[in-house]
């Protein structure tokens, strides 16, 4: 069964670094660009950042995430990472990994695979 698989989120102080990661299971994720979203209670599903198979990432959403969240591949571990600091209280939000063939894109409907999602809490 081929499957994504969110770790890491939890509850933060404003300020705080959290390091997702997206694990895959039943095929390998070389092959694969992986892009993570967000989406808050109310809100339209986002995209955040993307690395693709060359290990080229693309950043979206760019003025809420610039110079805090930086993403990265581990593809001996089959795993990818979004590293996540200086965290606000606006960055609250369920926290997804996706895959698509090969290249990047901002589009959620062009992924083919969803994790379950982990949740952030960023709250004093």
């Amino acid at each position: 069964q081929l499957q994504l698989v969110e770790s890491g989120g939890g509850l933060v102080q404003p300020g705080g670094s959290l390091r997702l990661s997206c694990a895959a299971s039943g095929f390998t994720l070389d092959y694969y660009a992986i892009g993570w979203f967000r989406q808050a209670p109310g809100k339209e599903r986002e995209g955040l950042s993307c690395i693709n198979i060359s290990g080229t990432s693309s950043a979206y959403n760019v003025d809420a995430v610039k110079g805090r969240f930086a993403i990265s591949r581990d593809n001996a571990k089959n795993t990818v990472y979004l590293q996540m600091n200086s965290l606000k209280p606006e960055d609250t939000a369920v926290y997804y990994c996706a895959a698509r063939p090969r290249w990047c894109s901002a589009r959620t409907d062009e992924y083919k695979y969803w994790g379950q999602g982990t949740q952030v809490t960023v709250s004093a």
